[in-house]
């Protein structure tokens, strides 16, 4: 059996979400301990708070929270007999807690100066990142931790492969790919942050196109561009993606454990940015 405390360590330096399942209280003639321990990943239990049917429903309960991305804490009162098939009563209070779930996952679209600049910051956050792009000679050799890259020839396709929530960055080599790419992440609309490279020309031209193809005000109100946290001034690759790692902390922190799919438009939360950025 392996111990919670280097099952917890181990999965934290991996980067890999789970959930540390605690006895807080113990009433009755159960044989558990208060204070006893499990770690629950999705694919793996570590250490024990005394098997049975109680074990099997903190297994389930924490594995619904990583499904689903939470990160609150949570209290259950078990009342032992016959809806757990315990033999004898007794009550039982378990604390789930949240461990290592990302705040944002973010797809970064295009490994051109502003990405090679960007995703480093962003590695460096609790964010798990996706680099996607179709010019493999354009990623560094070493990638940071926590960052996957994607190498695609139709990087439209990738849009359908993420989470749902999703922090989306648009910033390729070709206008053309920007507003294929802006089409398909309104199209879906379940993103929590939606970030296109450019400037107010660039928004404009980019609004007309999208409404021509059918996407209404609202829709194309949820697109940030330009993007970037005003405050943050300067056109430097640098400078521009510190701007726009701002702006990421500053969405998520907005929404902190929150995991919605109708998050409100970024431009309600954040100044709009006055600057043009560079391509």
């Amino acid at each position: 059996m392996n111990n919670w405390i280097s099952a917890l360590a181990d999965l934290q330096q991996q980067g890999e979400a789970c959930v540390l399942v605690t006895i807080i209280e113990e009433r009755g003639s159960t044989p558990r301990n208060a204070g006893s321990k499990m770690v629950v990943s999705a694919g793996r239990i570590f250490d024990t708070i005394g098997g049975g049917h109680l074990e099997y429903k903190a297994m389930e309960i924490a594995r619904n929270m990583l499904a689903s991305g939470s990160q609150h804490t949570r209290l259950e009162r078990f009342s032992l007999g016959a809806s757990l098939g315990q033999c004898c009563g007794g009550v039982n209070v378990l604390l789930f807690e949240p461990m290592g779930q990302p705040q944002a996952h973010i797809a970064v679209f295009g490994a051109g100066h502003v990405g090679r600049a960007l995703v480093p910051l962003l590695a460096s956050l609790p964010c798990r990142v996706r680099w996607i792009d179709s010019r493999e000679a354009e990623f560094p050799a070493q990638l940071p931790e926590g960052v996957t890259q994607i190498l695609s020839e139709d990087v439209i396709e990738e849009v359908d492969n993420l989470p749902a929530g999703s922090y989306c960055i648009v910033m390729t080599h070709n206008h053309q790919l920007d507003l294929e790419l802006a089409e398909a992440i309104l199209k879906r609309g379940d993103f929590s942050y939606f970030g296109l490279i450019g400037s107010k020309t660039k928004r404009v031209k980019f609004e007309h196109r999208l409404r021509d193809r059918g996407f209404d005000a609202a829709a194309v109100q949820r697109m940030r561009c330009p993007m970037g946290l005003t405050e943050v001034k300067g056109k430097l690759p640098m400078e521009i993606a510190v701007s726009i790692a701002g702006e990421v902390i500053a969405t998520y922190n907005a929404h902190f454990g929150e995991q919605s799919t109708i998050a409100e438009p970024v431009a309600k939360l954040l100044p709009v940015s006055r600057r043009s950025q560079a391509q």
